[in-house]
């Protein structure tokens, strides 16, 4: 029986929008390889619109892709007090898709061991981390797909280097330390706002983020804030940032492990920088050339260009 993806009212506007999204997830899934035949998928669901969505395109794009590949869902509890632990059970149970719940208090674990008021996001994503490693080993999921973003992408970017003076994002795929697993992330393509309006159509079950209030969430959320606000100054920023991660030209930044300059003698035509390319020019396009020189001073001066004359016919 095929998932029911979106309910019975929906406008044009919001099929149009949900086929921008499955388009987009599968670009990035086609670009980077992210799922191949045969593949054991754990979809990790925070409660949040991301992870919803994330799981919901990825249910519309295993009915209509070319290869088969198994989905399954994956919860964490991890007991902090107050979360709605019967909320996600009952709607992956009512959605028909298989589905793990995993309960580990890594809570009173990051309670204990650090002291009020300092950074706690750390040592929850390592504990976080190593549970679904541990899970998807368990489960044979050869893929961990995560619901990060494109915003998101860029919003890690610009945290690194303010804060780290580091140029690193998040990467659509990344392979993990020891090789067993793949990680990675549909929906960087996706934009948040997009994500957003689409979750509120699918009318998701949402688990609101209980944010911990660390220094690490405080400076994402700066982060966020400046990106918007260059976003509505400039409509289009935060996808050119993202579209400058993938288009990188290592010749002009300054990584020597990165890029060869101390053996650098002679640019390769692909490195040249564009303020020396004058050569590549006709003549006749140049604007000014060399009007006179001395041992002591060049002048630069415009160059008359020749008027076309009308002939009669």
């Amino acid at each position: 029986m095929k998932t029911k993806h979106y309910p019975d009212d929906v406008s044009q506007n919001f099929l149009k929008l949900r086929n921008q999204l499955i388009s987009a997830t599968g670009k990035a899934i086609g670009d980077y390889n992210m799922i191949e035949d045969g593949d054991t998928v754990l979809v990790c669901m925070s409660g949040g619109k991301d992870s919803h969505a994330m799981l919901m395109i990825l249910l519309a794009l295993q009915e209509r892709a070319p290869i088969n590949f198994k989905l399954i869902a994956m919860n964490l509890d991890q007991k902090q007090p107050g979360f709605p632990a019967d909320i996600l059970p009952a709607y992956l149970e009512k959605l028909g898709v298989e589905y793990r719940i995993v309960e580990a208090d890594t809570y009173s674990i990051v309670k204990e061991k650090i002291p009020e008021g300092k950074t706690t996001c750390s040592l929850c994503s390592r504990l976080r981390r190593g549970i679904i490693y541990t899970t998807a080993q368990q489960l044979g999921a050869n893929k961990i797909a995560l619901g990060h973003h494109r915003d998101d992408i860029v919003q890690t970017l610009f945290l690194n280097m303010f804060y780290g003076a580091k140029m690193k994002a998040m990467p659509p795929k990344l392979a993990t330390n020891r090789g067993e697993f793949m990680v990675i992330r549909p929906l960087a393509y996706c934009a948040e706002k997009d994500i957003a309006a689409y979750a509120r159509g699918m009318q998701f079950p949402i688990i609101p983020c209980d944010l911990c209030g660390s220094q690490e969430n405080l400076q994402r959320q700066k982060i966020k804030d400046m990106l918007n606000n260059w976003e509505r100054e400039q409509p289009g920023r935060i996808n050119n940032i993202f579209r400058a991660i993938g288009n990188v030209e290592p010749s002009h930044l300054a990584d020597v492990d990165l890029y060869d300059f101390k053996h650098l003698s002679q640019a390769r035509e692909e490195d040249e920088d564009p303020m020396f390319d004058h050569e590549k020019l006709p003549a006749n396009d140049m604007a000014l050339t060399i009007a006179t020189q001395d041992d002591k001073r060049i002048e630069f001066a415009r160059k008359p260009f020749p008027v076309a004359v009308a002939t009669e016919e």
